[in-house]
């Protein structure tokens, strides 16, 4: 599981060593809070990091489409990116929808990523899979 923690140590360790060709994997990332997200997102964007997804992206973790450079993500057969519509936890502790947290996703992604979403109706309460020949059309597959 990609750790936020783990993230941080990558990013302090490539920019330390000012290895542009290091790369950070992601494996079953079920996300978290969008900001924390963008923080760790653009450390590795700015360390010239390259990004392999490798199993599941989910939730905010799918940011990395729109705060990494294209050209700096793969995708293995593995990789599995899950979409759905921002949540917070509400007075009771039930998922409430964000508006805010929905636009900024939205705002992030990329347009293609965008076009895919329209197609399958935008972000809703109920995640939206991309993967397999789709998500290889898109990104490339790594090396």
């Amino acid at each position: 599981m990609l750790r936020h923690g783990a993230i941080i140590g990558a990013v302090i360790a490539a920019l330390a060593g000012g290895d542009a060709s290091a790369l950070t994997k992601i494996q079953d990332d079920v996300g978290g809070r969008i900001g924390q997200y963008v923080e760790t997102f653009a450390a590795i964007r700015d360390s010239g990091e390259r990004v392999m997804i490798d199993g599941a992206c989910l939730s905010a973790c799918t940011m990395v489409l729109g705060l990494i450079p294209r050209d700096r993500i793969c995708v293995t057969e593995r990789a599995l990116l899950g979409f759905h519509a921002a949540w917070m936890p509400g007075p009771t502790g039930r998922p409430v929808h964000s508006t805010i947290g929905t636009q900024t996703l939205w705002e992030v992604y990329p347009q293609h990523v965008r076009k895919w979403l329209v197609r399958r109706g935008g972000l809703q309460k109920k995640m939206i899979f991309l993967r397999g020949r789709e998500l290889s059309a898109m990104y490339p597959e790594c090396q």
